[in-house]
């Protein structure tokens, strides 16, 4: 499973440090070299532009192992990009 985490630092001051989202990408289908992904999302909210807390879920299939991790990384990135936007989840 990978698990990427995004925190944010207010002018570069540790200090103030926060996560302000997470992603999880879980291979469903026993590691094959073609494989399938399940992503699970969660973004906090954002009081400044009034945003809510979201969650969105979705499967990546037929992704090759070969490739980069930023290659899984962008396509999930994309998926949820596109759910969050229209408000759905997708399995």
């Amino acid at each position: 499973m990978l698990v990427v985490t995004i925190d944010l630092v207010p002018g570069g001051f540790e200090p103030m440090r926060r996560t302000i989202a997470s992603m999880r990408i879980a291979n469903i289908s026993d590691l094959a070299d073609i494989s399938d992904y399940r992503v699970e999302t969660v973004e906090t909210s954002n009081p400044l532009i009034g945003t809510p807390e979201r969650t969105a879920q979705c499967v990546i299939q037929g992704h090759a192992r070969a490739q980069s991790v930023w290659a899984l990384l962008a396509r999930a990135s994309e998926e949820i990009t596109n759910l969050v936007t229209t408000g759905e989840s997708r399995d």
